[in-house]
């Protein structure tokens, strides 16, 4: 009888030590009150859009830069936000590089801003002055700096932005993350050894300016005590970056939940590397465990400039009404716009919703975020998810969306389910 006792003990502390370690991790993933979202899955990983809604303002030249866009997500709800200060590369302009990420990240739970340079042909070292400027100008003195978590900083950039953004990160360790998209500047052999800031690097297996193995020379010079990682991007050159590139998103989004929030439900998208498409090399210092957790209780109290989008409304529904739906315009371009729709639970809770409209103007629906689109027709009805068809008596939930058109006034009705 001793061998099968033997074997019960080891099976009986195997299954032990496994459910501690699951303990443990969801430990972890709780101990962060920087969480923003539902959780993660692939799918919603690799989405062009995030669960946020987000809208975007003009920053006028001076405090050390020349001006630029900031994007951030519309909710006050859920306190303040992690930001990520992003410059272009040598010679280029932010508008024409990287704009197309500030919206994408947003919609995740960030906020954006994405500078122009002094001049366009300053080279790293001013660029890196000019990123640490503007993340003191957006958490100091900008209209929304109540709406930043001066404490979850990172900075970012292309080329020679990216060889500023190295730069920066060695200037300032307080930063929660640096990432590098083809960093590099002729001549400048980047050494990261006394870094203090967790840094991921990204490459283009084809790019000729900023070529892999140099890429690889910066990486190999990170501190062992520093999380880092590297990944080379399958086909991409160095212009890669500049254009729409789910690839990157894919890998950057987990790495800033990561690091500006504090939120490990995302490392299982990075450790092991969870999706190898597009992806032709990739190194990292697994498990990537954030340095520290959270300096300080986050701000719950939204600003006092807008409403927070979950509380009560003041006027209620109907009596009778399971709920009601109201539309709002958030941003609106040339040929397009975005739309915001809230929904509120009547005097009863609600087990699901169904939000129904007609589109006009020759809208046509092409993202939605916090809900599921179906058309038919000009008419437009929007389900729950899983995450948000609860409402208790009188709460609130809103859903986004992006449509071409003009927008105009619509009236959605609400029914349950």
């Amino acid at each position: 009888m001793r061998q099968p006792t033997r074997w019960l003990a080891t099976a009986l502390a195997v299954v032990a030590g496994l459910a501690m370690a699951t303990t443990t991790r969801d430990a972890a993933a709780a101990d962060s009150p920087y969480q923003r979202g539902p959780d993660p899955t692939p799918a919603s990983v690799a989405a062009t859009r995030g669960p946020f809604a987000t809208t975007q303002a003009t920053v006028p030249a001076g405090n050390g830069f020349n001006g630029g866009y900031v994007y951030y997500p519309t909710d006050t709800s859920q306190g303040t936000w992690g930001a990520v200060a992003i410059v272009p590369g040598y010679s280029a302009l932010f508008a024409n590089e990287e704009a197309w990420m500030g919206p994408w990240l947003a919609s995740f739970g960030f906020v954006v801003i994405g500078i122009e340079t002094n001049s366009r042909t300053d080279g790293a070292d001013a660029r890196a002055t000019q990123l640490l400027a503007a993340l003191d100008y957006l958490t100091r003195t900008s209209p929304i700096r109540d709406r930043v978590d001066a404490n979850r900083l990172g900075v970012m950039g292309h080329s020679a932005g990216g060889a500023g953004t190295l730069l920066a990160a060695l200037r300032r360790p307080t930063l929660k993350t640096a990432v590098g998209l083809a960093p590099g500047t002729p001549g400048n052999n980047l050494n990261m050894s006394t870094t203090q800031v967790p840094t991921m690097l990204l490459s283009g297996q084809n790019d000729g300016t900023v070529t892999p193995t140099y890429v690889q020379g910066i990486y190999n010079t990170l501190p062992a005590g520093v999380e880092h990682a590297w990944a080379e991007l399958a086909g991409n050159d160095h212009l890669s970056f500049t254009r729409s590139n789910p690839t990157e998103m894919r890998l950057l989004i987990p790495w800033l939940k990561t690091f500006l929030d504090n939120d490990t439900r995302y490392t299982q998208f990075l450790c092991p590397l969870a999706n190898s498409t597009g992806v032709s090399r990739y190194n990292a210092t697994c498990p990537l465990v954030p340095p520290d957790g959270p300096t300080s209780p986050p701000t719950t109290t939204p600003p006092t400039s807008a409403p927070p989008t979950t509380s009560a409304p003041t006027t209620p529904p109907p009596s009778g009404a399971t709920c009601t739906a109201t539309y709002r315009t958030v941003n609106s371009w040339s040929g397009g716009f975005q739309g915001e729709v809230t929904v509120t639970a009547g005097a009863a809770a609600l087990n699901g919703w169904t939000v129904r409209w007609e589109s006009n103007n020759g809208q046509s629906i092409s993202q939605v975020w916090n809900g599921t689109l179906s058309t038919s027709g000009s008419t437009a009805t929007v389900r729950n998810v899983s995450y948000n068809g609860s409402l208790a008596a009188g709460a609130t939930t809103t859903f986004g969306f992006l449509s071409s058109g003009t927008p105009a006034a619509t009236s959605p009705t609400c029914a349950s389910p």
